[in-house]
């Protein structure tokens, strides 16, 4: 062959880029596939600075695996697109003083260059942009066929609002009290707004999760999210200070534990639920008043009742506990949240740390209602036990008689949720405006689509996409409103139903409506008919390996679920699971932080590309640790791949000799690869690669590194670095497209192991190694270790008194 010459890594991976997108290697049959395989990376939301290396790392991780499926014989689908709309992009179309449509078009121009330099094999036809009108018209027709199946309402809440983005956010967009896009304090308003009820989907998100292969810490974080409390809701009559009773008044709390309801020795409600009490007419004495106020102002600025501290006031109010008739105080407390269950709990001091702590610092009585040995003065027991101080229900097991109290109090067992309906709408410009048209005649008369909505309309179908408008002020106003709202062309309309004049919505829809639905576009993007065809969903829906970042956990990831199941209800789709198969990769840090802008440690991968090429950055980003574990960058950490790629590369390109292989060489060809499928398979990527390594230190000493030995090999490393092996593919006189070759099988009888090292010993020290045939019989292995003269020293003229054995292991005598 001997047609050496420098690695010239830039000409090489340019024309192979081309050869691929001229050819459409990696475009499938979407009619008819064989064996599809659909492998997606979470939807990117692009910047017009592109890629930063923690990106690259996740892509090329994705890529990674759809190579090698494609390869083991499936047709993969690996598809790309922009999540353009958005907060995100809006803010820095701000920062860059641009408008967010003309900056789209330079960050996606940015981004798809950038996307093709790092050589992932993507089906470019089927790119789709989430503010390109021909996608954001099925974005509006879902909301419209969420309305008509009545998953979509209006109404005034307490809502988290970010001074900063100067918009509404959904409970999972908040982290911590602060904004997770731009880390600013949330503040509480009341404000209309669209919400969905993913709350009715509850139990199907949270029981699906038993039988979906997910990471678990994504599973875990979705439970937990969702928050499912069995229990009971027990009504408490009220009483003012002086004992009267008109019992028209009463109290609803829910409680986990209804066992320990004969000690609850006071009533705490939330301050909101106080507020409304006061804004029905309630009489409450000024010092709670003043309480109430100043705790729901606080609520604003913290956000989280566990960093205000903890305290409250007493009302001039008493409950009645239905189980023995004890008149309670009412009291009023932060510690109490208006958005769990009634706003209002039953306090159980001595079985509960928060209860406890509470009834302390203020004297209020605690009564043990749950035996134990382990009941301490200072601390609440909360673990379960015999009943004491419960009336007929002393003595009893507390588990196994908690409904029959909820039974003699009239309770009503019941299941509440953390999860709350997901928020929807955002006063901003940047998004696909909301698909709803409001008619004031209509609403006087009592008309519209839905009953407890009157004068609202969904535009109809045949009239979308509503097409947000080119404006030149897009700025967030800060008004609780969208910019929209001030664009009198875009708002006035007729209504569908009369005719007279009517409004058009001018909020936006949430950028992760967005991204819920995205992968069902994927298959049919130019259809304008219908939002895909079944036929199409059929063959390649659900995703077979879906790859992304674990900080999605309850945002994007519980969305899709969500929106699937919608899907299915709807009969669009015969499954209600996204994704087969999700996987979380781990963080690239630098510096040891994640790699962020405000850090200042953002590394470009285009110099790298440039300097060393992508096949280099790609291979030493997957071998820096475990992918699903993430990994320290290091700006010198290059240069043992390069070394190791210029020896492959020399390797492949000599001649090859007549001499055949070393059978050491070939039973380590086999077991590389058995070791290399396995480790893709599980996305241990660093171990496939440092195998490899091995592999190609051996085959440096080998008088003949085959053509077909050289042809295994470059199959196995193909996947990490694709334009270097289809080059060398093509260079040992391969006419082929490599990705299209079939991954290489292992040969068992080649890697099965015959030999063994036995160890001999006595008195359980170590005598003598012997080389054994494995699966030799106890009584084979004494005749071996007696006859060896280290081993007869120890063991002539003794008494053998036992004889130890564990096969293809060792043997060792017990002598005196």
């Amino acid at each position: 062959m001997n047609n050496k010459e420098r690695r010239n890594h830039q000409k090489i991976e340019k024309k192979w880029q081309d050869i691929w997108k001229k050819k459409k290697v990696h475009e499938p049959d979407l009619d008819n596939p064989k064996n599809p395989f659909l492998n997606l990376m979470m939807f990117p939301y692009p910047s017009a600075e592109g890629l930063h290396a923690g990106n690259m790392y996740a892509f090329t991780g994705a890529d990674i695996y759809g190579r090698f499926k494609r390869m083991q014989g499936n047709e993969v689908f690996e598809p790309i697109g922009l999540d353009g709309f958005g907060i995100h992009s809006e803010n820095h179309a701000l920062k860059m003083g641009t408008h967010p449509l003309k900056q789209s078009k330079i960050s996606e121009k940015r981004f798809y260059k950038q996307l093709e330099m790092i050589g992932n094999s993507y089906a470019w036809d089927e790119k789709i942009e989430t503010y390109d009108p021909d996608y954001y018209r099925w974005t509006q027709w879902i909301f419209i066929q969420m309305w008509k199946k009545g998953l979509v309402y209006r109404s005034k809440q307490a809502v988290n609002w970010c001074p900063s983005c100067k918009t509404v956010l959904a409970d999972e967009q908040v982290i911590g009290g602060e904004c997770e896009r731009c880390g600013a304090k949330i503040e509480k308003k009341e404000l209309e707004q669209w919400f969905f009820r993913i709350t009715k989907y509850a139990d199907k998100l949270l029981n699906n999760l038993d039988n979906i292969d997910w990471s678990e810490k994504v599973k875990i974080a979705q439970r937990n999210w969702i928050g499912k409390s069995e229990g009971a809701d027990i009504e408490f009559k009220l009483r003012n200070i002086a004992g009267q009773d008109d019992g028209k008044h009463s109290i609803r709390v829910f409680t986990t534990r209804p066992e320990t309801l004969f000690g609850a020795t006071f009533l705490v409600i939330s301050p909101e639920l106080a507020q409304k009490w006061i804004d029905d007419g309630w009489q409450l004495n000024d010092l709670a008043c003043r309480y109430i106020t100043k705790a729901l102002k606080q609520r604003e600025e913290i956000q989280t009742e566990d960093v205000a501290p903890k305290n409250g006031v007493k009302l001039n109010i008493c409950a009645v506990n239905p189980a023995n008739d004890d008149e309670i105080p009412l009291w009023v407390s932060n510690y109490v949240l208006g958005s769990y269950g009634t706003g209002a709990i039953m306090a159980v001091p001595a079985h509960d740390a928060r209860d406890f702590a509470f009834a302390k610092q203020y004297g209020i009585s605690i009564r043990q209602v749950i035996d134990s040995k382990e009941f301490d003065e200072n601390i609440a027991f909360e673990g379960n036990g015999k009943l004491i101080n419960s009336g007929l229900f002393t003595g009893m097991n507390s588990e196994e008689v908690k409904w029959k109290i909820v039974e003699k109090v009239n309770g009503k067992r019941n299941v509440h949720y953390h999860l709350r309906d997901w928020l929807i709408s955002r006063q901003r410009y940047w998004g696909p405006p909301i698909p709803m048209i409001y008619c004031k005649n209509c609403a006087m008369e009592g008309k519209g689509e839905q009953k407890d909505m009157p004068g609202w309309y969904a535009v109809p179908e045949e009239k979308l996409p509503v097409k947000l408008p080119v404006v030149k002020e897009f700025r967030p106003t800060g008004r609780n409103e969208s910019p929209l709202a001030s664009i009198k062309s875009f708002y006035e309309v007729n209504c569908p139903a009369c005719n007279s004049k009517a409004r058009r919505e001018t909020d936006v829809s949430d950028t992760f409506l967005d991204s819920s639905w995205y992968f069902f576009r994927y298959i049919d993007n130019k259809n304008k008919k219908q939002i895909f065809d079944p036929k199409r969903s059929n063959k390649w829906l659900p995703v077979n390996m879906y790859i992304g970042g674990a900080e999605h956990s309850v945002l994007h990831l519980l969305y899709t679920r969500f929106i699937t199941m919608v899907f299915n209800d709807m009969g669009l789709i015969d499954f209600d699971e996204p994704f087969l198969k999700f996987r979380a990769h781990g963080l690239i840090i630098k510096d040891g932080a994640k790699m962020s802008k405000s850090k200042g440690n953002i590394v470009n991968p285009d110099e790298y590309i440039k300097n060393v090429g992508a096949d280099v950055l790609r291979t030493y980003l997957m071998f820096l640790a475990p992918f699903q574990d993430g990994g320290d960058f290091q700006d010198n950490g290059m240069q043992g791949i390069q070394r190791f790629f210029d020896r492959l590369w020399n390797m492949v390109l000599q001649d090859d000799t007549k001499e055949p292989c070393s059978a050491h060489f070939d039973k380590l060809l086999h077991q590389t690869i058995k070791k290399v499928t396995n480790d893709i398979e599980q996305l241990q990527y660093n171990t496939a690669i440092s195998a490899l390594m091995i592999l190609l230190n051996t085959a440096e000493k080998e008088i003949n590194f085959s053509t077909d030995s050289k042809k295994i090999f470059l199959k196995l490393l193909n996947p990490f670095a694709p334009h270097m092996c289809h080059e060398l593919w093509s260079r040992i006189g391969m006419k082929t497209i490599l990705d299209k070759e079939t991954w290489p099988a292992f040969d068992i009888s080649k890697i099965q192991e015959t030999d063994f090292d036995l160890v001999i010993q006595i008195n359980g020290k170590t005598r003598n190694v012997i080389q054994s045939i494995i699966g030799i019989s106890q009584k084979e292995a004494e005749s071996i270790a007696l006859q060896d003269n280290d081993v007869k020293k120890w063991v002539d003229g003794k008494n053998i008194k036992n004889i130890i054995f564990i096969q293809n292991r060792l043997i060792n005598f017990i002598v005196e």
